[in-house]
């Protein structure tokens, strides 16, 4: 479907994510909902002061932060991108409850039973080998703990071409799977799904912030290459718009028990 191998997708991913190019491109949130929808991910999850928490493809850090300083527990940041844990570093305080690893979602370089929860936003659409992801993801969470995503949803079926390249695949959508799906992959890594919620709102308003974006990109850029390529991102941002108001994109919150 994508023309790439899986290791290539996970750098291409990990690259884009930690640009400064997509932070302005996304307003500088990287997730659909915001802090708002990661805290109500933390409350679904049943996150509490004291509790260890690791945030897998953390990018900068904001989750993993925004956990130990609102909440009071103590947060786990792993990221591919070596550049995006640095300015992770960096933007933890000294004392601050929260560290950051350099490691690669399907192989965490974590300690079995070593968290009360395991956490990833908006990128288990993005990892090649999603029933390792989450297999690692139950592997370093203590029994009893707690699985929780949030996520893009799809239905790849219903999806335009154009949405299901190399592409879109970076951009979270190509291999994104439905709400019941990701819950299928959580019951057969042996965890029992809690619940799950549906923010599409959040994920068209993303949409519409970005499209704005790419259009004004496109406005000011030369005529040649640059401009060509806002020009078409701006297209595909144009489709997810269309298909989030078809029903066939979507995103979801989803908790597991461990």
């Amino acid at each position: 479907m994508t023309g790439l191998l899986p290791d290539d997708v996970k750098a291409c991913c990990a690259q884009l994510y930690e640009s400064d190019e997509v932070l302005w491109l996304l307003d500088g949130e990287l997730h659909p909902g915001g802090e708002r929808l990661t805290l109500r991910l933390a409350e679904l999850a049943g996150v509490a002061p004291g509790q260890r928490v690791v945030d897998v493809a953390c990018g900068r850090g904001a989750t993993a932060l925004l956990l130990a300083r609102a909440l009071g527990c103590e947060a786990v940041g792993v990221d591919l991108g070596a550049r995006a844990i640095a300015q992770a570093r960096h933007a933890a305080g000294a004392g601050e409850r929260a560290s950051f690893l350099v490691g690669d979602a399907e192989t965490l370089p974590l300690r079995d039973a070593g968290f009360d929860v395991a956490l990833s936003e908006c990128s288990l659409c993005t990892f090649p080998d999603k029933p390792r992801a989450i297999a690692e993801m139950a592997r370093v969470v203590r029994a009893g703990g707690t699985i929780a995503i949030a996520d893009v949803t799809a239905d790849l079926d219903a999806l335009p071409a154009a949405l299901r390249t190399a592409a879109a695949q970076v951009a979270c959508v190509a291999d994104a799977r439905s709400a019941d799906e990701y819950v299928a992959l959580l019951r057969d890594a042996g965890c029992e799904p809690l619940a799950t919620e549906t923010h599409d709102a959040e994920l068209r308003a993303m949409a519409d912030r970005v499209e704005a974006r790419l259009r004004v990109a496109r406005m000011v850029t030369p005529p040649g290459e640059q401009r060509e390529r806002a020009r078409e991102a701006a297209a595909l941002a144009r489709m997810a718009i269309e298909a989030i108001a078809r029903g066939s994109l979507g995103y979801a919150l989803i908790t597991a028990r461990v």
